[in-house]
């Protein structure tokens, strides 16, 4: 069965935007409208907003849009077919059955069994003759017991070039889709291929839903690179995943407990405490933050205490905040990390640890103070320097002033000096802000850096017509339909950006009525956000009657006819430049 207009209307009815967002977004009414802060860029003033009478979203700061469907898309991190079955177990619905639509979710389903499948590859190597030095490593060296072992699904990858791909081979799996799983590499000569993980702790990745979508592997000895990690591949993100979320979060209403490394997670659990995450390989991002957010309210950091710890946690604590989340630091002395920590000093002592950890000022204001030697007068006016840089982030007033007295008492200097220098520290950043959000919509009017629609800049007034005309069809599928039906006269011919033709296409062979969802299968979420802008631009007007439309394309059509006027008058003009050259070579 395909999928039709009507189950994907039945599915929207049964799906109110409102539900489906509120895991996500803490949602308040204003007016006729739901409004919060955007799950998916950091701000600080709500600009997210839930229309209940069209089911759909739009965010006014980054642009992003739609309806249920292209929500979880970005929110889950899912394709069409994903966001499809995902939001049919919601409801209790029934996928429809064959078609071609399918494809694209039996690929990742795919990739997904392919994960598993090298999954119980590593583990079952635990096992198997060969793998002493890893067992004496988990086991004797890292004091993890068997239990742990199995929790985790930790494995090992055998030293050799070829026993995963085989092994896989065996299964049905080719080498190219291997390769893109990141299971194997190819060689330099381009001409054969080889196992990605040797002589390595695997550590599986595993999704919310429980599926394996990528790996980590650990050297056991002096090898480099110490940890090799997954690329990014069609099911895994680096970015916008994080290590033992799986097990998280359930359990991490209260508070989640950030670590930097793989066997820190597994340290903290056997502490007792299932609450912990890792980033995978990369730094903290605003994605993996804002993934935080949705489950909980306040991130302790647990990174290494040494200097790369130090700044790495300074990194984060920006991210975090911006994502809405309380931050508190975990100040470890005895231990360079939390697996250390825990076998050193045991569960119960880590576990005060974490109860006592202190606030991100505090945290900032001891890095900074035991970076200088602040008897030194050059280097106390750093330290003033940097101090009042960080107070000047400090959005609430009250939270400022206390750390404005703290910094004032640690330097020894008068409260109101502090005061002045961070007033005008947010002086300058605030214009600093205003300036570039004025570059922005400058730019964004002109077209410059459009990734969507790359031909904007060199059209704007076609395009702008074309955004209009198309606004409208989004926002009345009736106008579409007396398109589709030759009673008004607009073709693909009436457009001159290739994105826009796209959009009047699809609208053209399939009509309005699925909403964005019907066009996820055929666009990104990032042309489906510019759609939602269109449609949200005319909808934030008071009159979009048949007469407007009609005016619109009329204009559209002028419009495009100068750009192709002036078009043709630029490639006169190189023309007979191209002559006159020749004429003066001769």
């Amino acid at each position: 069965m395909k999928i039709t207009q009507e189950f994907l209307e039945d599915l929207k009815f049964r799906n109110r935007m409102e539900e489906v967002v509120s895991p996500y977004v803490t949602l308040k009414r204003a007016g006729s409208r739901l409004v919060g802060l955007c799950p998916f860029h950091s701000e600080k003033t709500p600009s997210f907003t839930v229309f209940t009478d069209t089911n759909s979203y739009h965010c006014f700061g980054c642009g992003s849009g739609g309806d249920v469907i292209t929500f979880v898309m970005a929110a889950e991190n899912l394709d069409y077919i994903g966001a499809l079955e995902y939001l049919c177990n919601r409801v209790g619905m029934k996928m429809p059955e064959g078609g071609d639509e399918k494809s694209e979710s039996v690929r990742r389903r795919r990739f997904y069994d392919m994960n598993r499948e090298a999954a119980r590859f590593f583990h079952a190597s635990l096992s198997k003759p060969g793998s002493e030095a890893a067992i004496d490593y988990l086991m004797n060296k890292r004091g993890l017991p068997k239990a742990a072992i199995t929790r985790f699904g930790l494995g090992y990858a055998p030293n050799t070039f070829n026993a995963l791909r085989e092994h896989m081979r065996s299964l049905g799996y080719h080498d190219e889709e291997m390769a893109e799983a990141f299971l194997c590499g190819r060689n330099r000569s381009g001409k054969g291929y080889f196992d990605y993980f040797r002589g390595r702790i695997i550590f599986p990745i595993i999704d919310n839903f429980g599926n394996v979508i990528g790996f980590g592997g650990r050297a056991m000895g002096d090898a480099q690179p110490k940890y090799l990690n997954s690329s990014d591949t069609p099911v895994f993100k680096k970015s916008r995943n994080l290590y033992s979320l799986n097990f998280a979060r359930t359990c991490c209403s209260e508070e989640l407990i950030l670590c930097e490394g793989y066997m820190d997670v597994i340290g903290v659990n056997l502490a007792g405490l299932s609450n912990a995450v890792a980033t995978l390989g990369t730094a903290l991002t605003s994605d993996q933050a804002r993934i935080m957010a949705k489950y909980t309210k306040k991130v302790v950091i647990a990174y290494d205490s040494d200097g790369a710890g130090v700044a790495a946690t300074r990194r984060a604590i920006p991210i975090l905040t911006e994502a809405g989340l309380e931050v508190r630091v975990l100040h470890m002395e005895g231990a360079k990390d939390p697996d250390e920590y825990v076998k050193k000093f045991g569960r119960d002592k880590f576990r005060a640890l974490v109860a006592a950890s202190e606030g991100k000022l505090e945290f900032l204001l001891g890095s900074v103070m035991n970076k200088y030697n602040t008897d030194i007068p050059d280097e106390k006016i750093k330290a003033a320097e940097e101090l009042c840089t960080i107070a000047a982030d400090v959005d609430s007033g009250v939270e400022r002033e206390v750390y404005i007295g703290k910094i004032a008492t640690a330097l020894g200097i008068e409260v109101a000096s502090v005061r002045s220098d961070t007033e005008r520290k947010r002086k300058y950043r605030k214009k600093d802000r205003e300036n570039e959000e004025k570059r922005k919509i400058v730019m964004s009017s002109l077209g410059v850096g459009d990734k969507v629609n790359r031909d904007y800049a060199r059209n704007v007034k076609a395009a702008h017509a074309e955004e209009t005309v198309l606004g409208l069809m989004l926002l009345y599928p009736e106008y579409t339909e007396k398109v589709r039906r030759g009673e008004i006269d607009l073709s693909e011919d009436d457009f001159v950006t290739e994105f826009n033709r796209r959009v009047f296409s699809h609208l053209r062979e399939k009509g309005s009525t699925g909403g964005f969802g019907a066009f996820a299968e055929e666009f990104s979420p990032e042309e489906i956000s510019r759609m939602s802008s269109m449609l949200v631009a005319r909808q934030e007007l008071t009159d979009n009657s048949e007469k407007v439309f009609l005016e619109s394309i009329e204009s559209l059509k002028n419009a495009v006819a100068e750009s192709r006027d002036k078009s043709g008058d630029d490639i006169d003009s190189v023309m007979k430049i191209i002559e006159r050259k020749k004429r003066q070579n001769k």
